[in-house]
């Protein structure tokens, strides 16, 4: 899960935006109630429907080697269309997307679900190269993947840490990107940012990070990091009534070698107790600017999140270019796109739309 760092100069009067002239009729039928700013684009195409659940994998899974990395993914729909990147979080994996992505292949989109570096069948290319889980550096292996797959731009959807990476790369390569859906909206950050002390019921809520960052944290989530996992899985999405089953198969990427290695490193860089890699440090210092996103965009929340969140005016004014909200309804916890897939889809289509 994302530790959200609230900007000082939040436009408070922005908090509550009027949103009941721009919500639709599909989008009601979905549980989504929608705010935007900006001119509206052309209605999106129609969409079948599909409920969370239906599939339980994906058909078609590959390797490509890019930058440092082999990186395993899925991939639906035609080979020519436009592209739909769709990145997960942890403790997460690419079956958050297990529904959406047949839902925007039949839409015409080519969809590319890929393993974040210590996930799945994602792998380092050579056993020199340091484990490093930085922001940055995830949004750098999107680059590369792009790159060898000869993917120019992208519709790039995401939650947790797939939501900050898909952040970064419309912030630093906006050219790549044609538009973004972001769940719990604006997660870039910085490690000065990551020192600053919050309250303490908000510090309550990030109990595992200070746990990742001792040794007998690291130790005890590579021992217990099924059981680990599932908790999170409970407390970011206390409504989701998810089977043995649907846990098990996201669990099973989480034996990557080089998993929790990435995984502490992650939230020990965050809090500045672990050092990245000096290629990265170019973009970690436009990062730590928290530079405006002018892509289009939308941001999604659940209406039933448990993982810690900001209020959508805390970040609307971070989106500079044509921008919507969305709240989604019935109990939707923090993994969106696999509590509410038809939502998530419906979202990735019409944010080409703006």
């Amino acid at each position: 899960m994302d530790k959200i760092v609230l900007p000082e100069d939040i436009d408070q009067r922005r908090r509550h935006l009027v949103g009941a002239a721009a919500m639709t009729l599909a989008a009601a039928q979905l549980g989504v109630a929608s705010v935007a700013h900006g001119q509206q684009g052309p209605a999106s195409p129609a969409m079948p429907a599909a409920k969370a659940g239906t599939h339980t994998s994906f058909t078609t899974l590959k390797q490509v080697k890019a930058g440092v990395l082999d990186i395993g993914y899925a991939e639906a729909g035609p080979a020519k269309g436009p592209v739909a990147l769709l990145l997960h979080g942890w403790p997460y994996d690419i079956h958050s997307y297990v529904d959406v992505a047949p839902l925007l292949a039949a839409a015409g989109y080519r969809v590319i679900v890929p393993y974040a570096r210590g996930y799945g069948s994602t792998r380092f290319l050579s056993n020199d190269t340091m484990r490093n889980g930085q922001p940055s550096a995830l949004a750098v292996d999107t680059i590369a993947m792009m790159d060898a797959l000869k993917i120019d731009k992208a519709t790039i959807g995401g939650f947790d840490w797939g939501a900050r990476t898909a952040d970064i790369l419309a912030a630093l390569w906006p050219q790549r990107c044609k538009a973004i859906v972001s769940v719990s909206g604006y997660l870039i950050g910085s490690q000065a940012a990551g020192k600053m002390p919050l309250p303490p019921k908000a510090e309550l809520q990030w109990w595992y990070q200070f746990y990742f960052a001792t040794e007998r944290g690291k130790a005890g989530y590579d021992k217990y990091r099924h059981d680990f996992a599932k908790l999170i899985w409970q407390l970011a999405s206390p409504k989701w009534n998810f089977d043995d089953a649907t846990f098990d198969r996201s669990a099973a990427a989480f034996e990557n070698p080089d998993h929790v290695d990435i995984a502490i490193h992650n939230y020990r860089w965050r809090l500045g107790l672990a050092d990245g890699e000096a290629k990265y440090d170019e973009y970690e210092r436009k990062l730590a600017e928290a530079p405006v996103i002018a892509v289009p965009t939308i941001t999604m929340e659940g209406d039933a999140n448990g993982a810690p969140h900001p209020e959508p005016g805390a970040y609307a004014k971070k989106f500079s270019g044509k921008y919507a909200h969305r709240l989604i309804e019935g109990g939707i916890g923090h993994n969106l796109p696999q509590e509410a897939p038809e939502a998530f889809a419906k979202a990735m289509i019409d944010v080409d739309h703006l």
